[in-house]
């Protein structure tokens, strides 16, 4: 290759006309182009022999060694239990520097050996640690309770009434108002006795007439006169002696809630400081022993007795849970004749003296 390239550059160079050359040293002109040296190719790089290939040798198939398992070493014994440490008061002072901690002083470092787990619970429940949001949530958490005992026991209360029928509610509301009107009447009598004193002309006279009709109307309520009117008699028969004092004392606050005026039970004459007992020998009235058959002689209006005792939940009803049977008869006359002996009080005496 190289001969070829120095053949082609001499002919080239003999067609090139020349150029004329100062023979002067120094002189301006054209330098004559250097000649290139000749190349000449390298030692040729001798091939690298094929490495054979290693010999296939299979791996052998795993094998798991055994498990052992390792020896623990042996725990140590623990010591008797004794006496707790003293622990330090989360809100204690801080030592001093430089000051050496007593040895009474105890640290936080673990358990103590020997301290059991009940004593441990123990010391971490005792003292309480109570903070201002659990005070503040404990105070509504008993509101909260409160205000639903309160209502509960409000509901209780009208239950009775809920689940009575539309006939027992209009006879209740028609009790209702006949006694608010006997208590009109009874304001607008006392009324009347008033204009009839302030304006009669012999105010003596009118005033010992109404005394009188006073005397009168009190001697019934103390129980010292007999009295006879239109009124029921309640006859309450016992085979099973399951009756007891507290369910004739609630007939006869029943009685008086309708507008009873004169009561007697049995032989013994009810009037306002009257009192029941149960004793080993049976139901006592004011210190007299009565037996069944219980029989109640009320004056009073009969339309207005009679349902009371018949409303839903009342005496019969009562009565009729305990095996006993309540019969309520009607009459126009109905004689009230059991007398209390008349009491002189001792230290009351009337302020219009």
């Amino acid at each position: 290759m190289s001969s070829g390239r120095d053949s082609t550059m001499s002919d080239e160079s003999d067609q090139t006309p020349e150029r004329p050359q100062s023979s002067r040293p120094g002189t301006p002109g054209e330098p004559a182009e250097p000649r290139r040296p000749a190349e000449h190719p390298g030692p040729e790089r001798p091939e690298r022999p094929e490495r054979p290939e290693p010999p296939f040798r299979p791996e052998p198939p795993f094998r798991p060694e055994p498990f052992q398992r390792p020896e623990l070493p042996a725990r140590p014994e623990l010591p008797a239990a004794g006496p707790m440490p003293p622990t330090v008061p989360a809100d204690a002072e801080p030592s001093a520097p430089g000051r050496q901690p007593s040895p009474d002083a105890g640290e936080p470092a673990g358990p103590a050996p020997g301290v059991t787990g009940r004593q441990r619970l123990k010391a971490g429940l005792w003292p309480p640690r109570v903070s201002r949001a659990q005070l503040i949530v404990a105070l509504l958490l008993f509101v909260l309770g409160l205000g639903l005992a309160i209502q509960v026991r409000s509901t209780s209360d009208t239950s009775a009434l809920r689940g009575a029928r539309q006939e027992d509610l209009v006879r209740i509301l028609d009790e209702l108002d006949n006694r608010s009107q006997r208590l009109g009447d009874e304001r607008r009598r006392l009324e009347e006795q008033r204009t009839e004193l302030e304006n009669s002309s012999d105010q003596a006279e009118e005033a010992r007439k109404q005394t009188e009709q006073k005397a009168e109307q009190l001697g019934v309520l103390a129980g010292t006169v007999a009295v006879e009117g239109p009124g029921i008699t309640l006859t309450v028969n016992d085979p099973q002696d399951a009756v007891e004092a507290d369910m004739l004392l609630d007939a006869l606050q029943e009685l008086r809630a309708a507008g009873a005026e004169a009561i007697q039970i049995n032989d013994v004459r009810v009037v306002a400081d009257t009192y029941f007992t149960q004793g080993s020998g049976g139901v006592q009235i004011d210190g007299h022993k009565v037996n069944a058959p219980y029989r109640f002689k009320v004056i009073g209006n009969p339309q207005d007795l009679e349902p009371a005792l018949n409303i839903p939940g009342g005496v019969v009803q009562t009565l009729e849970k305990e095996q006993a049977t309540a019969d309520v008869a009607r009459s126009e006359k109905i004689v009230v004749d059991a007398l209390r002996p008349s009491e002189q009080p001792d230290y009351a005496q009337s302020s219009t003296r």
